[in-house]
């Protein structure tokens, strides 16, 4: 018998030495157990395989196509989440094993001294342009085709992805409203975009395949033959067995396939819009072919933690550029690209304003030395700056040789994160808290004249309209409803 800690997921043996070692206190479980963020991992894990699994029912259950197309979209990105998850528990425990016989994994490198800075990355305003033929879209002809379309984000082990979207040729382009962030993203990421969708009318294309070939067949091979024909290939239909001639698919609902892909790096990274190359992954013979255009506007901003967090604080004196007697004792705190010196540390978190400001950027120059040995005289540091032809030097005191070393530490620090952020740390890029997602919408309709129109429940007295005007709101509803039905039977 094998007795199990749930908490720290170790399994050890009744009765075992191991276990009576453990009750007498020479060892400690946590020896044994999983780091935690591997616990974290794999309560993430055990999370994504619970949705899989609920995600599984409710697409076995779904009567509707878009309550079938939301299932599925839930079941691809819990599936990409899982072999996510996987795949970085696997590396973890490469890493853990290598290390404890005293080796370094392999993808490792060779031992680094500083480590730069986490932060946090945001992509928004996606849109991606679409490339109609003339007869589609200006002369509307043809068959109206609807495409439902979303984006997978990844960034390492993290993956998000935004809203459905419903697509046909009345749009342009392919906007997605959602502001995706990634809170702990290093200056070597990679965030991967995949395009996937998903034609609307695949599925009763291939349901109505059958009678379609039935009646091929039955006016080709003559009027007797024929209808022996059609009546076998309506049979096998409804036997339950799948139509002749066309397997039956071994996941039910319908099937998103990948349009397109692109991954972003730091040298993308801009407080403004930007467009990026689409790497199509479909031709124009395929079911779920959209015409892309090839490109994805968007625009993508990172924020550092050395940025909006500061790396260091405490007591300094501080003696300004062009006065050598006058040393004004302050509250330091270094965060972002300047270094904020106030009057006592309570200014700096109620908000009021330093008395000035040191700044602190690429061209700065540090230099640590002593004073002269004179009684109770801590060490300085000078930091420099040029301002044109001028440089303005202010020199720092400290209150002992650790507080010394700790504010070069974290000077030295945040050089090292400026050089590894590059453009990020010239100012700091705003960052837009992401609105909560809203349920789906039945059938949503971008750009539609449905969608443009505002239903005004007031007019100027003795304009036209006065007293027709949609103030009850349950008129405006059934006039909404006669819309929506009408715009989607078109």
């Amino acid at each position: 018998m094998f007795s199990r800690n749930h908490r720290s997921r170790v399994t050890v043996a009744r009765g075992s030495a191991l276990e009576m070692e453990f009750k007498r206190g020479r060892f400690r479980l946590s020896l044994f157990s999983d780091p935690p963020e591997d616990t974290e991992l794999q309560r993430k894990l055990d999370h994504e395989i619970r949705m899989r699994e609920g995600a599984c029912k409710l697409l076995a259950a779904c009567s509707q196509r878009e309550q079938a197309l939301e299932a599925t979209k839930s079941l691809l990105v819990c599936n990409s989440r899982i072999l996510s998850y996987m795949g970085e528990l696997q590396r973890r425990k490469e890493a853990q094993v290598l290390e404890k016989t005293g080796r370094r994994p392999s993808d490792s490198g060779p031992p680094t001294e500083r480590s730069p800075c986490r932060g946090r990355v945001c992509i928004s305003d996606l849109r991606i342009p679409l490339m109609w033929k003339d007869t589609e879209y200006f002369k509307n002809k043809g068959d109206l085709h609807r495409w439902a379309v979303f984006l997978l984000l990844q960034l390492g082990e993290h993956i998000q992805d935004t809203e459905m979207i419903l697509v046909d040729r009345t749009l342009t382009d392919i906007s997605f409203q959602n502001n995706v962030i990634f809170t702990e993203a290093g200056p070597d990421f990679e965030l991967r975009l995949e395009l996937y969708g998903a034609c609307m009318e695949e599925e009763g294309a291939l349901a109505g395949a059958p009678k379609r070939l039935a009646t091929k067949l039955s006016s080709s091979l003559g009027r007797s033959s024929g209808r022996r024909v059609r009546a076998s290939l309506e049979s096998a239909g409804g036997s339950g067995s799948g139509p002749i001639l066309l397997p039956t698919p071994a996941v039910g609902g319908p099937r998103y396939h990948l349009l397109a892909h692109t991954t972003l790096t730091l040298a993308a990274v801009q407080d403004g819009f930007r467009t990026h190359d689409l790497t199509l992954a479909s031709h124009e013979e395929n079911p779920a072919w959209l015409p892309l255009y090839g490109s994805v506007c968007c625009r993508l901003v990172a924020q550092p933690f050395c940025m909006t967090q500061p790396t260091a604080n405490g007591i300094l004196r501080v003696q300004q550029a062009g006065e050598l007697q006058d040393w004004a004792r302050v509250h330091g705190v270094l965060k972002g690209t300047n270094l904020f010196c106030y009057r006592q540390p309570e200014d700096a978190d109620t908000g009021e304003e330093p008395l000035f400001t040191i700044a602190i950027n690429k061209e700065t120059r540090v230099r640590a030395g002593e004073l002269e040995q004179a009684a109770g005289r801590p060490f300085t540091l000078s930091i420099s700056n040029r301002y044109g032809e001028d440089e303005v030097t202010h020199t720092l005191q400290t209150e002992s040789r650790g507080a010394l070393h700790s504010w070069m530490e974290a000077l030295w620090q945040l050089f090292f994160d400026m050089s590894q952020w590059k453009q990020c740390c010239d100012e700091i890029m705003k960052i837009e808290t992401p609105v909560s997602r809203k349920p789906p919408q039945v059938l949503a309709k971008q750009g539609s004249l449905y969608h443009e129109m505002v239903l005004s429940e007031t007019v100027a007295p003795g304009g036209p309209g006065e007293g027709l005007l949609l103030q009850d709101n349950t008129i405006s509803a059934e006039i909404r409803a006669l819309l929506s039905s009408y715009y989607s039977d078109r």
